[in-house]
């Protein structure tokens, strides 16, 4: 990742098989579009990459597994067939993907750990219809439960300022839910546009970066990581001053603490379907057996 803007070139590939493609988003690129002047997107990449690859019986020419904002950059998973695609969804659907994103957050965050679980709902606020916001605030419509873990990786300073990296875990998915929530504990995303009503535009590109994403698949799960683009070696603006915890034991802190949940989860699973079964065979015998008294009962009331 650069700090140059995309092109139908700049396409750079994390993991391709037969079934999926997953590709690093550049920054402020949309993945897809109907419009026709919209000359530089993801599909368009794709397509000027992989040809061959283009599923004329879709709209787009490829089944994009989940979506990425506008201006977030990072792991994008593409399905290269419907049955894939049915595979991914199926994880998505049942909230065992696991995403991580990074991101350089305005001021210090105190709080070294956090869970950030303000409802979030569209705004209806003229002027702000394109954009969410948390339960209580004016003009708030249809608010639905979001959790995002934070979790403080290093504090330093983006062109003089201060600024806190941190990696963030989505446990939903709502609409700019990590924009909104990081907003609304008072540090919004650095280059955030959008939620800084504006006010936060100097920065090239605002910084969130989709960095990890794990589809739990059947036959052969997928991991991927996007890289790392906060780094000064990318962006000499950004200036660590001092380290809590390092990216690579965070992530694999997290990751453990995912597998123990969802070996949890399918204990669970297990144990009730071993129990439906117990109960199902249970109904059986006490039909089979209320099948037998039946037979006698009519036997003995056909000989009198």
């Amino acid at each position: 990742m650069s700090t140059e803007p995309a092109s139908i070139e700049s396409l750079r590939v994390l993991h391709q098989s037969h079934d999926y493609i997953v590709v690093d988003k550049h920054w402020d690129i949309r993945i897809d579009s109907k419009m026709w002047y919209e000359k530089q997107t993801v599909q368009k990449q794709l397509q000027h990459h992989f040809p061959h690859l283009v599923d004329p019986s879709t709209y787009y020419g490829f089944r994009f597994c989940h979506q990425l904002d506008f201006s977030t950059s990072g792991a994008l998973c593409v399905a290269l067939n419907k049955a894939a695609a049915g595979r991914a969804y199926r994880c998505f659907k049942d909230r065992t993907v696991t995403k991580a994103y990074l991101a350089l957050l305005r001021r210090w965050v105190e709080n070294e750990t956090q869970t950030l679980d303000f409802s979030i709902g569209k705004n209806s606020t003229e002027g702000r219809t394109h954009t969410m916001c948390t339960e209580g605030t004016e003009g708030c419509e249809n608010p639905k439960p979001c959790l995002t873990e934070l979790t403080v990786l290093e504090y330093g300073l983006y062109d003089g300022e201060p600024v806190t990296k941190v990696l963030l875990q989505p446990l939903t998915g709502r609409t700019h839910q990590l924009r909104v929530h990081c907003s609304a504990i008072g540090h919004p995303i650095v280059g955030d546009f959008t939620y800084s009503l504006g006010a936060d535009d100097s920065p090239y590109r605002m910084m969130l970066h989709a960095y990890l994403l794990h589809i739990p698949l059947e036959a052969q799960p997928l991991l991927v990581k996007a890289g790392d683009p906060f780094v000064p070696s990318v962006d000499p603006k950004w200036v660590p001053q001092r380290s809590l915890q390092t990216l690579e034991a965070t992530v694999e802190a997290m990751l453990e603490r995912r597998k123990t949940k969802e070996d949890e989860r399918l204990k669970r699973v297990m144990g009730e379907d071993r129990k439906k079964q117990r109960n199902h065979q249970k109904v059986e015998e006490e039909t089979e057996e209320q099948r037998r008294v039946c037979q006698e009962w009519l036997s003995e009331w056909s000989g009198d």
